[in-house]
């Protein structure tokens, strides 16, 4: 009989493989944040003014009767409908940020050619009644290997870049998702810093802890990671926006790429307007990817769980149809 457990074992070459993809993630890391490092010295401490983007349908209210002024206004909805987002959606991102290819697809071209990409993407995960919502998933704030003035090693994009996108955003009827790789800022920092997009009804919020570093810690050096209190914060934050304002349903998305990437994580609260979702990072070829998927969705799930694929570093990348063969279903597939 095969050998197991021992050297050259199954098991033996498997924690091999594991080690050479972490091995490759920790060298990719190092080749973005040294990409970035460039533009991060450009941006940090440019303070930038930009005009607000209204929301859809927004603006001075036109003359009409006095009946028509004075009826309540219509609740704001998703850019598809409704003011549902899960369950009643499949949610398909595109991710990425305009300073460098190696950030992802959603960087790579004119927005509106990615945006067109996009929808053609997306169509390939309808099935049944379950409409998809496409989504550009912003990388606005990014971890940098240089410190920047306030010893914080990141930087943010200039609210002219963050407006772009939602205006693409918006064209193609897809959700706006602002991803923070917060460096050795903390996480409500950043998601307070982008309140004034957080209020529009069609922009959510996503959470890179990979990128989370403490003090003495360096981005593309060491993997980060959170906790679940950390998580309620900033998930009580989103939802009292949607109270406040009367906003549809958010959606806060927690990349995970090591299983203990979100301490706790059973103690992550529900909230009514946010729903969270834990999407599963990591290039590799499908047998690792899925048992990975595996791994992170066993036992009780407080969370919708998301699936990443990554066009470039995936060996043999994942066709849709074997995506929704996972158990559970991924709510959202991201692709980098």
């Amino acid at each position: 009989m095969p050998n197991d457990f021992g050297p050259g074992s199954r098991v033996d070459q498997g924690r091999h493989e594991r080690r050479e993809l972490s091995r490759r993630r920790v060298r990719r890391q190092r080749r973005i944040v040294a990409a970035l490092l460039g533009v991060a010295v450009l941006v940090l401490g440019v303070l930038v003014a930009a005009a607000f983007v209204p929301a859809p349908g927004s603006g001075p209210p036109e003359a009409g009767a006095g009946a028509d002024r004075a009826a309540a206004p219509r609740p704001p909805e998703l850019p598809r409908g409704g003011r549902e987002l899960l369950p009643r959606y499949r949610v398909v991102a595109f991710y990425g940020a305009p300073q460098a290819d190696e950030l992802g697809v959603l960087g790579i071209g004119e927005l509106d050619d990615v945006g067109r990409k996009l929808l053609r993407q997306a169509r390939a995960y309808r099935r049944g009644e379950r409409p998809i919502m496409p989504a550009f998933e912003l990388l606005a704030t990014i971890a940098s290997a240089g410190a920047g003035d306030d010893g914080k090693y990141r930087y943010r994009q200039k609210a002219a870049v963050i407006d772009r996108h939602l205006r693409a955003a918006r064209k193609a009827k897809a959700l706006l998702i602002l991803d923070i790789q917060p460096g050795r800022e903390d996480f409500m920092t950043e998601a307070r810093h982008y309140r004034r997009w957080l209020e529009q009804p069609d922009v959510s919020l996503a959470l890179d802890p990979e990128w989370s570093m403490e003090e003495g810690q360096v981005p593309g050096q060491q993997i980060g990671s959170t906790d679940a209190r950390t998580v309620n914060r900033v998930s009580a934050y989103l939802d009292g926006i949607v109270r406040r304002r009367n906003l549809p349903q958010k959606m806060l998305l927690i990349h995970q790429f090591t299983e203990d990437m979100i301490e706790d994580r059973d103690d992550l609260k529900p909230r009514p307007g946010v729903v969270l979702v834990r999407n599963v990072d990591g290039f590799g070829n499908p047998e690792i990817k899925k048992q990975k998927y595996r791994e992170f969705t066993r036992g009780p799930r407080r969370t919708r769980m998301g699936y990443k694929l990554f066009y470039r570093e995936d060996t043999n990348l994942m066709a849709p149809r074997d995506v929704l063969r996972l158990r559970p279903r991924p709510d959202v597939v991201v692709y980098e």
